[in-house]
């Protein structure tokens, strides 16, 4: 299934070289503004061939929308776009049609769709896909802040390279706002040189590289989610951001490293601040209990495994000769795809939370 959501569903359709990729927005409000040139904005973040981190696919990934905004302005009808594929060497899969590419979805999808699957560049199983998923998130996100909700990434970790964390209480504006406008976002300046460092040793060993990006998403009011024991914030944000290509891990808060505190020392004690309204002393909660947000950030952290696809020989099979094979892949693919993916994960939030009832008549924290 390619459809998600229930207040704003989002339905993304196409294959990585197939003529053109892109999205269907329902359920966003009428009469919601968008600036455009901060869509492009979002999308050139997350466009591959910025340099030598990501893959030299050259792609434009300009959305061209063809219903739902007039004037820029949001009709209230369903917001589709799409985005066309320019720059795609087909051929480089040929072989791939009887050996399956150890850490993609090959040969699975073979099984499954009885070889109809089509493996020119991951097709809709490819990071392709994610352009349309920032083109709705950059919509949201704007749609968001106009409601006081701020959200930003940065690369938490490179291989064994690791930026600064997030400051758990109190994040600013202007941090998440740097932050969601650069291609390679760090909170530590020092460790982005370490990083470009470890992506390009794999990248000269025909290698590639995993790593995590840290999000936050601040000024969501208090109270909102939990609808049910499976419609927590949790589960709507995890739902998402497992959809994302390549995403394997998610974390809140805490997250696994609460699993060696007490509950002395996990436990976030309240407090009245100088303007009246209840707020943690910490946060190892990540912002959310009982699957409720708390006024506090919201932290999660993603997991991006290495990008299976490398020049190295791998072990195979030949589907079509049952025997043992090995291969290398050819093509164009990035050494590490935190870089690229940072801008997927904001966009993944901003979806999450325009799926939160009720969050879109709320202006300020009460």
């Amino acid at each position: 299934m390619s459809t998600w959501g229930n207040q704003v569903k989002i339905s993304i359709f196409g294959e990585s070289h197939g003529p053109a990729i892109g999205c269907v927005l329902e359920g966003l409000p009428a009469g919601e503004t968008i600036d455009f040139e901060a869509v492009l904005q979002q999308m050139a973040r997350r466009a591959p061939g910025q340099d030598r981190a990501s893959t030299p696919r050259k792609e434009s990934d300009t959305p061209k929308v063809l219903s739902g905004l007039l004037n820029n302005v949001t009709t209230g009808a369903p917001l589709c776009a799409v985005i066309a594929n320019t720059n795609q060497h087909s051929a480089d899969y040929r072989k791939l049609l009887s050996v399956p590419r150890p850490g993609h979805a090959d040969y699975p999808a073979w099984v499954k769709y009885h070889g109809f699957n089509d493996i020119r560049g991951g097709g809709h199983f490819s990071g392709r896909l994610t352009a349309p998923l920032v083109f709705a998130g950059a919509v949201c996100r704007q749609i968001l802040s106009r409601r006081g909700i701020i959200i930003g990434a940065h690369a938490f970790s490179i291989g064994t390279i690791k930026d600064m964390p997030f400051a758990k209480v109190k994040i600013t504006n202007e941090i998440l706002s740097s932050l969601s406008r650069e291609y390679f976002p760090v909170l530590d300046a020092e460790k982005k040189a370490s990083m470009y460092h470890e992506i390009e040793q794999a990248r000269n060993e025909l290698n590639s590289i995993g790593g995590v990006v840290e999000c936050a998403c601040i000024g969501v009011p208090t109270g909102f989610g939990g609808e049910g024991m499976f419609g927590g914030v949790e589960s709507i944000f995890s739902s998402i951001l497992f959809g994302i290509p390549a995403c394997k891990g998610v974390e809140f808060g805490a997250g696994f490293s609460a699993a060696k505190l007490h509950g002395s020392e996990n436990n976030d004690a309240y407090y009245y601040d100088e303007t009246g309204h209840v707020k943690t002393r910490t946060n190892h909660a990540g912002g959310i209990l009982g699957g409720i947000t708390t006024g506090m950030p919201i932290l999660f952290r993603c997991a991006f495994k290495p990008t299976p696809s490398i020049a190295q020989e791998q072990q195979s099979v030949d589907l079509t000769r049952h025997e043992n094979t090995t291969l290398s892949v050819c093509g164009r693919h990035d050494p590490c795809i935190v870089p690229r993916a940072i801008p997927v994960v904001e966009s993944a939030a901003a979806l999450a939370l325009m799926n939160l009832p009720g969050i879109l008549c709320c202006t300020a924290e009460v």
